[in-house]
């Protein structure tokens, strides 16, 4: 393990969990049981962002695009949505970390949406971590979603047009005051945002790790802020 710089960790991180499947096909299992094993990887990476003091973790769970994935395996998801649910929200009240689901939630079934609704409410006054669980997220949804509700008030004649700034919108994107992304990490060695965060992401630095999803660890998470740390963040300024 890495000695971190406690004055420099990242406030936001977030992950685009990437290599269930590639790690289950490994072990001649099913894609289920790598998303299975996520959940584990998952437990870890919450605990190791909340022991160094990150402000907000924001983890992509299902995108708006997973849909198209074979009915069994969506359907498989939404189960095992539902018990993490079950299982781990009194985990993380205990702990003081609350828990917010970001994304259109609408499409999900209303048995659900009431468990997201009460994980969120049991959890809203939490303060030591904000956990964000990105599901049928999108970027590009987002920044739409922000603009209908900008368009909306100026409909109704609450806000002019010269109202709108880069504050003003981004209050409504669903991260809403969260601080904008410091470290954006991937795994299992794509290279791709994937439609993630466009907006909360336009000065973060980027970390792809080559471990696949269920094996991404303590150790693995270290070595990604280590990696950040060690590069000079000018934010557009000059050598």
């Amino acid at each position: 393990m890495k000695e971190l710089d406690p004055n420099k960790i990242p406030q936001h991180i977030a992950i685009i969990m990437d290599g269930n499947g590639r790690w289950a096909k490994q072990k001649g299992k099913m894609r289920i049981f790598g998303h299975k094993n996520g959940v584990m990887a998952v437990r870890k990476s919450v605990s190791y962002a909340l022991k160094i003091g990150v402000n907000a973790l924001t983890l992509y769970a299902f995108s708006s695009e997973n849909w198209n994935r074979p009915e069994q395996e969506v359907s498989a998801l939404m189960t095992l949505f539902m018990h993490a649910l079950d299982s781990e929200v009194k985990k993380l009240h205990k702990n003081n970390i609350k828990l917010r689901i970001i994304g259109d939630t609408s499409r999900f079934s209303d048995k659900l949406q009431e468990k997201i609704a009460d994980a969120e409410a049991l959890t809203a006054n939490n303060q030591a971590l904000t956990l964000n669980i990105a599901a049928n997220y999108g970027g590009c949804w987002d920044i739409v979603q922000a603009t209908q509700q900008i368009a909306q008030q100026v409909k109704e004649g609450k806000i002019d047009t010269t109202d709108i700034n880069e504050a003003f919108f981004q209050h409504h994107l669903v991260t809403q005051e969260q601080p904008p992304v410091d470290l954006l990490i991937r795994t299992s060695g794509e290279q791709r945002i994937s439609n993630f965060l466009l907006w909360q992401i336009a000065y973060a630095e980027l970390y792809f790790s080559e471990v696949l999803w269920p094996d991404f660890n303590e150790e693995a998470f270290n070595q990604a802020i280590y990696a950040y740390q060690q590069r000079d963040r000018r934010f557009g300024t000059s050598e």
